[in-house]
């Protein structure tokens, strides 16, 4: 595994068709929007989940025979996971007790029930800490908060994802649906066997958002982010939307993914005036945007700033 020694800042672009990019379920989930200006949103978790899903998806995660697996690429944050349960398998892999109350006996009656809190030591939490980036690639990628009952420290991630907004305001639409069927008998009996249920389904008739990301090579060595992760992490960016297909969701793809590379590992330009260099505009004459094709994507690659490469993975 090659270390990253360059500091990366890139722009994801993608847009949505008839569907709901990011349901927010305090408001009836309505796509989430910014109530001012009325621009989409969508969240850097629900990002970072498309992109821990699809890693899950093309790389081995067989629990149950490690040796079959590619454990470095184990995913921490699962759908319906029990983070402790995580934690624990790093202390029971490097052999560490457990609290000193429960280490005082082995018969585990006289243990308290959900008692599952394993402090550690400062040198076993460091290595427990260790043990967890290198098997888990959204904790060495993202960063994770371990230390709430079995301690397995705390990781900054070097990968960073800000909220995607939508280039222009965006309409929320609301449709009735029909289902022709009923979940019970009491619906059944109530609806005479009309069997029928009514619902409501809220899309985005067209939006194309922009997400910044950053990635740190400073922090990458410390949680061991290597060269073969941000590779990972940019075909995830590519084909996320192409595996997370659902009605909700309509179309959604993946329109443009612009990286630009520092030679050094600080940096050699801010990244809001590299973010600058990518615009999406809506083309002239075009009143109400329904494709990608309404809009222009103007990439600026003159006087790049010494030291800056920009590398164009889609677009």
């Amino acid at each position: 595994m090659m270390n990253l020694n360059n500091r990366y800042d890139f722009v994801l672009l993608f847009d949505v068709k008839d569907g709901n990019p990011n349901g927010d379920p305090d408001a009836g989930n309505l796509p989430r929007l910014d109530a001012e200006s009325g621009h989409g949103l969508v969240t850097d978790v629900s990002l970072k989940r498309k992109i821990r899903n699809f890693v899950s998806l093309i790389k081995e995660q067989d629990e149950r025979v490690p040796e079959a697996g590619e454990k470095r690429f184990e995913i921490y944050v699962r759908e319906k996971a029990i983070l402790n349960h995580q934690n624990n398998r790093a202390y029971s892999a490097l052999g560490f007790a457990s609290t000193p109350e429960d280490a005082a006996t082995d018969n585990p009656e006289k243990k308290k029930p959900g008692k599952e809190k394993r402090k550690g030591s400062a040198e076993e939490v460091e290595k427990a800490r260790a043990w967890m980036c290198q098997n888990f690639f959204d904790v060495r990628a993202f960063g994770a908060v371990m230390s709430t009952g079995v301690n397995c420290g705390q990781v900054r991630g070097p990968v960073q994802l800000t909220f995607a907004r939508s280039v222009e305001p965006i309409v929320s639409l609301e449709h009735s649906i029909t289902r022709m069927a009923v979940a019970t008998e009491a619906e059944a009996e109530k609806q005479q066997g009309d069997n029928r249920t009514m619902g409501r389904k809220h899309t985005v008739p067209y939006g194309i958002y922009m997400a910044h990301g950053f990635v740190s090579s400073f922090l990458a060595k410390q949680t061991g982010f290597g060269e073969d992760d941000f590779e990972l992490l940019l075909q995830s960016l590519e084909q996320m939307f192409e595996h997370d297909r659902s009605a909700a969701r309509g179309e959604m793809s993946t329109r443009g993914l612009y990286i630009f590379k520092h030679d050094s590992e600080l940096g050699n330009a801010h990244a809001h005036s590299l973010f600058d260099r990518i615009q999406v505009k809506r083309k002239s004459g075009v009143d109400v945007p329904r494709s990608f094709s309404d809009f222009d994507v103007l990439v600026n690659e003159k006087d790049m700033p010494s030291g800056v490469q920009l590398i164009k993975r889609v677009g």
